[in-house]
């Protein structure tokens, strides 16, 4: 097999590029194997299934992406409406650099997954869910603090959380439809004033757009 200590990494790494990119469905083990310099046999000694394997690609992406990079920049040192600016472009510049890389604008690996599986797999569905109210929750903090800055009214901080996920997830699918992620740069101050407040009012917002 190789370089042992790694090969369940490179599996989730592989697995997780290749769906990302193409989709769950069109990928199986022995392309996941071919691609991680893993023999088929070694992967059963990690993962029981192909489901398995799944999960861990989505806790070790969500580490990655979301208590990583997204909860960085959602409940950093910039003013609160201004993290969710930022988040938004950061985006939209991981979309462009995809498609640098792979000639190709892939969307959400979450979103991807869940609408491909999730009304066959209910064990997917609920790792997604929770993920999402995980997501959410990163928004929310951001929101709370910007009502506490006096920058948005006393809004239901929880429903605008689940609408601008909801409005990045919708952002996730027409990039992929325009297949050109700045075309929709310009749709980023509205996300501020769907959480009730002012886009003039966030240094740099609608320039940036």
């Amino acid at each position: 097999m190789g370089r042992t200590s790694d090969a369940r990494e490179r599996l989730m790494r592989a697995a997780g590029e290749l769906w990302h990119t193409r989709s769950y469905a069109d990928v199986g083990v022995s392309e996941i194997c071919e691609c991680a310099g893993v023999q088929k046999g070694s992967f059963y000694h990690f993962f029981p299934s192909k489901r398995d394997l799944a999960l861990a690609v989505i806790d070790e992406t969500w580490k990655r992406v979301g208590e990583g990079r997204a909860a960085a920049i959602l409940t950093g040192s910039l003013p609160p409406l201004e993290r969710i600016v930022r988040y938004l472009e950061a985006g939209l510049e991981e979309q462009v650099r995809l498609k640098a890389e792979t000639g190709a604008v892939p969307g959400c690996q979450f979103g991807n997954l869940l609408v491909e599986t999730g009304n066959v797999d209910p064990v997917l569905r609920e790792r997604l869910e929770r993920l999402f109210a995980d997501w959410t929750a990163l928004m929310r903090r951001a929101l709370d603090d910007a009502v506490a800055a006096g920058d948005l009214p006393a809004v239901d901080t929880d429903q605008a959380a689940r609408a601008l996920l909801a409005y990045v997830e919708g952002l996730s699918v027409l990039v992929k439809a325009t297949d050109d992620p700045r075309d929709l740069a310009d749709l980023i101050p509205p996300a501020i004033r769907l959480a009730g407040g002012d886009p003039e009012a966030v240094r740099g917002a609608t320039a940036r757009a």
